[in-house]
């Protein structure tokens, strides 16, 4: 005598057959959707990201003197975070953030960032929102991580003396610490509409001396090596000699 699944054994396995390939059908195209959002995300953070690029390159435009210093300071930046913080150089954010650090002048008046001359106290208390604004128009792209940071606080100083939120020492975020030393040299070695461009020795020189006051010191160190090191006229210069202090490196926020 044969031993047959009774009917209603056949009613289960079929059941059990037909809820299995309705699973795997869901799966697949749940894959498929994932793969498509995947995609869209992708479409639209390359679409901000042209938007802000764009924005940054109109910030550079605005000021004839600052053209190229977006892509020589996120260049020199991430050279000097590879030795100071690897781990953060391995962070796309990171560069992004050296990239679109002053991208909040495109709300400054282009008679503010092209004068010739001193600002007047209101002129400057309107220069040093550009870190905020910012911020805030790169926040909401929460893949930009702490590209953030580095926008927020680049002008904030070791001493706690800087600005937007006058941080102190290591409450600075790492990526900013690094990148406002980079930022001051590229503006000390190149023309601006209120002065001429010094020596890249005389900029060390002058980073040098605000070690510990308006820069990370352990980074200030680790910067002046790095440039020494390269085959330049920066050899044989002691940035580290005692001078006497002259003006702040960012006094106009580069």
């Amino acid at each position: 005598m044969t031993d047959e699944p009774a009917p209603e054994q056949d009613v289960v396995h079929g059941q059990l057959v037909a809820f299995a390939r309705d699973l795997k059908s869901l799966y697949r195209q749940e894959r498929e959707r994932a793969r498509e959002l995947e995609q869209a995300l992708e479409r639209l953070s390359d679409s901000y990201l042209s938007t802000m690029e764009s924005l940054a390159v109109l910030v550079e435009a605005k000021d004839e003197s600052t053209r190229r210093h977006l892509d020589r300071s996120r260049d020199l930046a991430l050279e000097l975070t590879r030795l100071v913080a690897p781990e953060l150089a391995e962070r796309p954010e990171i560069g992004w953030g050296y990239r679109l650090h002053d991208i909040g002048k495109v709300a400054i008046a282009e008679r503010i960032l092209t004068k010739r001359g001193d600002l007047t106290p209101s002129e400057w208390l309107e220069m040093r929102t550009h870190p905020e604004v910012g911020a805030q128009i790169v926040a909401p792209l929460r893949f930009l991580g702490e590209a953030v940071l580095v926008i927020r606080h680049h002008h904030e100083r070791f001493d706690g003396s800087g600005y937007p939120h006058g941080l102190r020492g290591q409450d600075i975020p790492a990526p900013a610490r690094i990148f406002s030393v980079v930022d001051a040299f590229d503006a000390i070695t190149n023309d601006r509409p209120y002065r001429k461009a010094r020596s890249g020795p005389e900029a060390l020189e002058e980073i040098a001396r605000r070690a510990g006051t308006q820069f990370d010191p352990d980074v200030v160190r680790a910067f002046v090596q790095m440039m020494e090191d390269r085959p330049s006229d920066l050899h044989g210069v002691d940035p580290f000699e005692p001078r006497v202090a002259s003006a702040p490196a960012n006094s106009r926020g580069h």
